[in-house]
């Protein structure tokens, strides 16, 4: 496997358990220029693409996400005459990136060449997929393989609240890049809403982001600095430790594909609250293994949390659910099962 960097951002060494080498390539610091983007990184990979296949010939090449990996994984495609995939892994899936003009459309207009030429699209949910052929103008051959995650790394322990203290040392646990549409201002708002009935209630986020700062100032304009702690960015252990000693995960995101940190939450036994029409929403059954809430929508969330933080009952037994439907469909091993799939009928059609 090939992980990539751009050259602005920090220099990142694979871990010495990973089949993984890391490789950097020029970047603008922007999304300015992510649309040519994946010609400079094809430049990049060519010579060692090229040696690799020689050495061991390579099958099918598998970019993750449109641009600039998948965009290098077709000229990459092109140049060893195999034929290559790409996932869509969010639902910006023509990397618009929420903003019009010049520069989005060329991002656009590449992100559907890419899908265009893909022997398959992967798409992490069927949100995913319906927004990638709402913006499709020819049919794309496209299909949903899910996120796994890994139930022996993220696994469940002790509850954080005890019945008998049911209002002291609960946790509420927030992972997640600390971006605009994540959810984060309307958990610091309901957390100042629950203040009186749950005094002992606290925050930890983990995640780095550029909007920090300004969180952190909404804290403390809320009067709950002391109660939120900003933790900023962990390890897969660390964060899977956070998650088994929490109440409850919240991530009331407006734009999430499927994000794992849903999973991994569910997987450790925890009740998860995401928000209605995201792809989480294909995952969670409404009170019995999580909490769906209307985006954007703060009495609901406060309902939620209170709801949940009240009972040390309801909690676990939407926990154990929670666990149950990652070991019947959201494993590591069923998200493999489905590449696989993928990667054997993309071989196939190639040899033709």
């Amino acid at each position: 496997m090939i992980a990539v960097s751009p050259l602005h951002r920090p220099r990142k060494f694979a871990s010495p358990k990973a089949a993984a080498e890391w490789i950097r390539y020029l970047q603008f610091p922007s999304n300015f220029g992510l649309s040519s983007a994946g010609k400079l990184l094809y430049g990049r990979l060519r010579g060692k693409v090229q040696q690799l296949h020689r050495a061991d010939p390579i099958d099918v090449i598998h970019g993750h996400a449109a641009l600039p990996c998948g965009h290098a994984a077709a000229l990459l495609a092109r140049h060893c005459g195999i034929p290559f995939v790409v996932t869509a892994h969010g639902l910006d899936v023509f990397n618009t990136c929420f903003t019009g003009g010049v520069p989005a459309g060329w991002r656009r207009n590449v992100s559907i060449d890419i899908y265009s030429q893909a022997q398959t699209v992967i798409c992490i949910s069927e949100k995913v997929r319906d927004a990638l052929r709402v913006g499709m103008k020819d049919n794309v051959r496209a299909v949903v393989v899910y996120n796994g995650t890994d139930p022996q790394k993220f696994f469940p322990a002790d509850a954080a609240c005890t019945d008998s203290k049911p209002q002291q040392s609960c946790e509420i646990l927030v992972v997640g890049n600390l971006l605009r549409g994540k959810g984060h201002e309307l958990v610091l708002n309901a957390i100042a809403r629950l203040r009186s009935a749950f005094p002992h209630l606290r925050c930890q986020i983990v995640g780095e982001g550029p909007d920090r700062a300004r969180f952190a100032e909404l804290a403390s304009t809320l009067g709950i600095a002391h109660q939120v702690q900003f933790l900023g960015r962990w390890t897969r252990n660390e964060v899977a430790n956070a998650m088994r000693n929490c109440a409850v995960f919240v991530l009331p995101s407006t734009y999430e594909g499927l994000g794992c940190v849903y999973l991994e939450a569910m997987a450790c036994g925890k009740p998860i609250i995401g928000c209605e029409g995201q792809g989480i929403d294909e995952v969670v059954e409404h009170g019995k293994n999580g909490w769906l809430i209307p985006v954007n929508n703060l009495e609901h969330l406060v309902q939620g949390l209170s709801t949940l933080l009240s009972s040390t009952e309801l909690r676990s037994q939407m926990g154990m659910a929670a666990r149950q439907t990652v070991l019947d469909r959201f494993t590591l091993l069923h998200q493999a099962q489905g590449l696989v799939g993928v990667y054997e009928a993309a071989i196939q059609r190639g040899l033709r």
